[in-house]
């Protein structure tokens, strides 16, 4: 294999070969396998390269490509988490576009006996602004809500961006959650995004302070734990999230959003363990499909092994700042063949660094999760041409 000519951090080049053989995949037609955590990969989207749009304000999706990348999730034994922020949710993808990808995927599901998918359910239509009450994100919910269960689908509770600039206080988030925790049909997943992936969340339950808004979020989980299937905690904070698990009534689930220390929370200790809802899960499925395998059988040492590559790569996908992760995570999608083309909803194939990607394409590379190193290789020279690197 010819070497890629990869930039380096101070501004040289680096003649580079890939040197790991990738993880196998199953075998076509094999069924999935079958792990002792819930574990949901947040998917992407892909974007149609074809359309003739302004990619910054129209969102073209190329549907059959996008549903492909569930069944390929599907097949590695993960739940899908639709419809989420790794979606480009509320950062490219609309409500309106997000309806088609949960009602196709919800069509997909349902083709495949046992395939789980939980959806993305939020204010994201009402734009945040001092005229928004807390009402209006009641009745926003409430649409959004109904819209999904009409479909047949699980609930995954979004943060809400109106409601974080509405809210007054841990009263406010109270109120709306209440009110929304009574309706549904369904026990829900609860999102607890933290501001680190999107600052327009700063202050959620009501307080900048994250232990306060911690006791706001389990006071409002104990007061509905019929309908609260469990909580996914996004704040980069291992010690946050075993506090809060730790915290949580008996029977539901903390599952873990942290792409930092995941195989640590996964794995968990004698006081208990976290289950997974990840963006990152799209970009090393294959990874963490094989450690789950392991974790299965109780070789703990086997999954850490496994998972312990793809964290120093995961943390580098979501580095600060974080809300950029969709970029790495499309980029490895693109390398492994599993879409066509490297652009993205909103034109955010831009938001990183040649030198970023060309980090990432090493760490991957460690991590065993470049599928075709060959195809890898050219793929990644192809992007790096267009920076004049070759």
């Amino acid at each position: 294999m010819r070497p890629v000519a990869l930039p380096t951090a101070a501004g040289g080049l680096e003649a580079y070969r890939i040197r790991n053989a990738p993880l196998s995949l199953p075998a076509a037609g094999s069924a999935p396998p079958r792990f002792n955590r819930v574990a949901y990969a947040a998917g992407h989207v892909v974007a149609d390269a074809r359309a003739d749009n302004d990619p910054w304000i129209d969102a073209a999706i190329d549907w059959d490509k996008t549903i492909a990348f569930r069944s390929y999730l599907w097949d590695l034994g993960f739940g899908v988490a639709e419809a989420m922020d790794t979606a480009q949710r509320g950062m490219g993808l609309g409500w309106s576009d997000a309806q088609e990808l949960i009602r196709r995927a919800l069509a997909a599901a349902k083709g495949r006996p046992g395939a789980l998918i939980a959806c993305g359910a939020g204010t994201d239509h009402l734009a945040p602004g001092p005229d928004v009450s807390i009402d209006d994100v009641i009745g926003a919910y409430e649409t959004q809500i109904e819209a999904v269960e009409r479909l047949g689908g699980r609930i995954i509770l979004m943060a809400s961006r109106a409601l974080a600039r509405a809210a007054r206080g841990p009263a406010d988030y109270e109120r709306v959650y209440d009110r929304i925790l009574s309706q549904v049909k369904e026990p829900v997943i609860i999102h607890w995004l933290g501001e680190m992936f999107d600052p327009a969340l700063t202050g959620y339950w009501g307080d900048e302070d994250h232990g306060k808004a911690m006791q706001t979020c389990l006071d409002v989980v104990a007061g509905h734990a019929d309908k609260v299937d469990g909580v996914k905690i996004s704040l980069l904070s291992k010690e946050k999230e075993i506090a809060m698990r730790r915290r949580l009534a008996q029977g539901l689930r903390m599952y873990t959003g942290d792409d930092f220390n995941y195989a640590e929370l996964i794995d968990g200790d004698p006081q208990g363990y976290s289950d997974a809802l990840l963006g990152i899960f799209d970009a090393i499925a294959p990874a963490a499909s094989a450690a789950l395998v392991k974790l299965a059988a109780d070789d703990r040492a086997g999954f850490h092994e496994l998972l312990a590559p793809t964290v120093l790569l995961s943390r580098h996908v979501f580095k600060a700042p974080t809300r950029f992760y969709k970029t790495g995570v499309v980029f490895l999608a693109y390398l492994n063949g599993l879409q066509d083309h490297f652009l993205m909803v909103g034109g955010q194939q831009s938001a990183r660094s040649l030198v970023h990607l060309a980090e990432l394409f090493r760490l991957a590379d460690a991590a065993r999760v470049l599928h075709d190193p060959e195809l890898a290789a050219s793929r990644m020279s192809a992007v790096l041409a267009t920076g004049g690197i070759a």
